[in-house]
């Protein structure tokens, strides 16, 4: 049985626990390095690949034993399209979900952080809001342009809302042409993306954790009287 588990984290990034110190069944996933999207990534680039990880998703969604989910992140962020398809996963979950962001979410990593019910970032953790960056060959022209704004806005209009920051917000830190060198943009540590109301809480793994078992809880009981579930 461990050795299958070491196999599971190694393939696939994740881990089910069913032996927790509350009794319940949680999916652990990890996202890290780059969010590859249609192609593939260098062979010495760590990367999450959304299409492994959305049918893993679907699979929570589905399987009856699973009561919650937890997603450790540190990404420097990836593919647009990618990303924002695996974090419209995440929220569309019926399962109480929490992310906590290690060392940096970044980019596209921002809406995956944000996609889950609650958000935690480390003291030290980073997350970057910049604008949308095309790679390849780009055509300069108005159309293009046009398209990337609708891009961007699609990635604003997400993060804020599934957290508490505006939208004009977030496209005021990203275009700040003071913080980042060469480029414009906001770095966010722990608390700073806790007050501008990106992430919920500053903790660490036994936070998320307690946080998740008790958003279980939770849930068990709402559905044990009938009630909707929301949180």
């Amino acid at each position: 049985m461990e050795q299958e588990k070491q196999e599971q984290i190694k393939e696939t990034g994740s881990i089910e626990v069913t032996n927790s110190k509350q009794h319940h069944t949680i999916k652990i996933f990890t996202i890290i390095g780059e969010i590859e999207g249609h192609e593939m990534a260098n062979s010495n680039t760590k990367s999450t690949k959304y299409d492994h990880l959305l049918p893993q998703l679907a699979e929570v969604e589905e399987n009856t034993d699973i009561q919650g989910v937890l997603f450790l992140l540190n990404t420097l962020g990836g593919d647009v399209e990618a990303g924002l398809a695996i974090a419209e996963m995440i929220a569309s979950l019926s399962k109480p979900t929490v992310s906590l962001v290690l060392g940096g979410s970044h980019s596209i990593g921002g809406p995956l952080a944000v996609a889950t019910d609650y958000s935690f970032i480390v003291p030290s953790g980073t997350m970057v809001v910049h604008p949308v960056r095309s790679n390849g060959m780009f055509i300069g022209v108005e159309q293009s342009y046009l398209n990337m704004l609708k891009t961007q806005d699609r990635i604003t209009r997400f993060i804020s809302s599934h957290s508490r920051i505006s939208q004009e917000r977030v496209e005021e830190l990203m275009l700040n042409p003071t913080e980042l060198v060469k480029d414009v943009g906001t770095m966010l540590e722990g608390e700073d993306a806790v007050v501008e109301g990106i992430i919920d809480e500053v903790g660490g793994i036994r936070d998320a954790l307690n946080k998740l078992h008790q958003m279980i809880e939770k849930t068990l009981v709402l559905k044990k009287n009938g009630d909707d579930i929301s949180f």
